[in-house]
């Protein structure tokens, strides 16, 4: 691990850094906060463009649409289009057509904007009955969460229907005085009712996060690196896919939490996380670091 406050870096570092070719950019606590752009993302976005670096936005949050995510991004000033986006309903997706290619109606437990997006890519969804017997189940974070739909869902989990789950996380991060239940939280109650868990979980850590980008880009994965403010989902995610792993410090992880996963790997020959590669205040710091190799 290498923390870069000086920007000395290593001849190994620099050589790592020189061969990115696109950027996997983690969103919130990244190139946002909440619903504040970071006053210098605009910038980095320019000059990593300006240099041949592309880059797309990952989320593991699948209750919106990429639609409904560009609108966002469009909201805060960051032009972006279909292209620049992967999300875990994506992930999803392209997980089913590739493992399940004859699949083509699904139960959602989802949001609407989320069914819209597997709907845009050809499925069908299917009712909450049980003579509509679907060809996936996928269960993701639903905050239009019906009992009836939970319970179907369950159903469907304990006939041996193949079951997806959109990402791991169990809450999702917000700044209300409320808890979010995430899709983990809703598959532990499916678990719980049926004792069956999802037969695969996306988003990030998974590595088929990043595979996503690797195969509509055509890159190799020491080609990319993963840049986000989170070591158990970002950068270990960029471990297991073996790309390169930015953490940035403009988000939930601080420099203790990260010297102390990087101290507990120095000591153990199996940690629960890796450390990333490459530790940078925010991501205008690594993109001065980018440009300033690249001269």
């Amino acid at each position: 691990m290498q923390e870069n406050h000086n920007h000395s870096l290593s001849l190994e570092l620099k050589e790592k850094l020189s061969k990115i070719k696109h950027l996997a950019l983690d969103m919130d606590g990244t190139i946002y906060m909440g619903s504040s752009l970071f006053p210098f993302t605009k910038k980095f976005l320019a000059d990593m463009s300006g240099a041949g670096i592309g880059y797309s936005f990952l989320t593991n949050n699948p209750s919106r649409s990429v639609a409904d995510y560009l609108k966002k991004l469009e909201g805060l000033g960051i032009e972006a289009d279909e292209d620049n986006m992967y999300t875990t309903s994506l992930a999803a997706i392209d997980y089913i057509k590739a493992h399940y290619p004859q699949a083509k109606r699904l139960f959602l437990l989802g949001t609407p904007s989320m069914v819209s997006q597997f709907e845009k890519a050809g499925f069908e969804s299917c009712a909450d009955d049980p003579d509509d017997v679907p060809d996936v189940l996928v269960v993701a974070f639903d905050m239009t969460l019906e009992y009836s739909r939970l319970c179907r869902a369950s159903w469907w989990a304990s006939q041996g229907v193949p079951y997806i789950a959109t990402n791991p996380d169990r809450v999702c991060p917000t700044d209300q005085r409320t808890v979010l239940v995430d899709c983990g939280s809703i598959c532990r109650c499916i678990e719980s009712a049926v004792g069956r868990r999802p037969d695969i979980t996306l988003g990030k850590p998974d590595p088929n996060m990043l595979q996503g980008i690797l195969d509509r880009h055509a890159l190799k994965p020491e080609e990319i690196a993963m840049v986000g403010d989170r070591i158990y989902t970002d950068t270990a995610m960029a471990h297991n896919a073996g790309a390169f792993g930015v953490l940035v410090l403009s988000g939930e992880t601080t420099i203790e939490t990260a010297e102390a996963v990087a101290a507990d790997a120095a000591s153990n020959p199996d940690p629960e996380f890796f450390p990333p590669d490459l530790i940078v205040r925010d991501i205008k710091e690594l993109g001065e670091l980018i440009l300033s190799i690249r001269r």
